[in-house]
């Protein structure tokens, strides 16, 4: 219902946020990470929401970006997770760091957040497997191997996804160049 707020910052209380948009002030609970980067109070700011509504409660959730809102969306779908429970996630780690945790499937780095112990945190990398670590992380998981990414580039600049693109580095060996890289991964997804 409310996708977007845009307004004066009136009040920085972590987590929570005053936004003055036309003489209506609204309450937004934000992660730490988009809080970290807010303007000073009386600056004008600008969040993407997510409207809740419960039966004793309307809430409403602000970020800084579109993969925080849409890692924080996914984040609330997986049972026993609440907005609450999304937003200390996102407090606690990056969208990056989450999304190489899943990729990896590193349930150790999940624990360290307050309030998510060892069970939710296998839960939520199983259900989070191949939404976030392939969408929002492909990039983060070949970082370290700069050939890797530029292969990745073109293959997705040839209109592979991510998916595509990810699945058909795998078969590569690790020390391949990017030419040659390229042309063994073309050569495995078109079989």
């Amino acid at each position: 219902m409310i996708g977007k707020l845009t307004g004066t910052l009136l009040e920085k209380n972590p987590p929570e946020v005053l936004v003055d948009c036309g003489g209506v002030g609204y309450e937004v609970q934000v992660p730490m990470s988009t809080f970290y980067n807010l303007p000073a109070t009386g600056s004008k700011v600008a969040l993407l929401t997510h409207f809740v509504v419960r039966e004793d409660a309307q809430l409403l959730f602000g970020f800084g970006t579109a993969r925080e809102r849409q890692t924080f969306r996914e984040l609330i779908k997986i049972t026993g997770i609440g907005p609450r429970m999304a937003l200390a996630v996102l407090s606690g780690m990056s969208v990056d760091d989450l999304a190489d945790a899943v990729s990896q499937q590193e349930a150790g780095r999940l624990v360290k957040v307050p309030g998510i112990g060892k069970k939710t945190a296998e839960r939520l990398l199983l259900e989070l497997k191949g939404k976030i670590g392939a969408d929002t992380g492909a990039q983060s998981l070949f970082a370290h191997n700069n050939d890797q990414n530029d292969i990745l580039q073109a293959l997705m600049a040839l209109g592979y996804s991510d998916k595509e693109a990810s699945a058909a580095l795998k078969k590569l060996p690790p020390d391949v160049g990017v030419s040659e890289g390229i042309k063994l991964a073309l050569k495995a997804l078109t079989k």
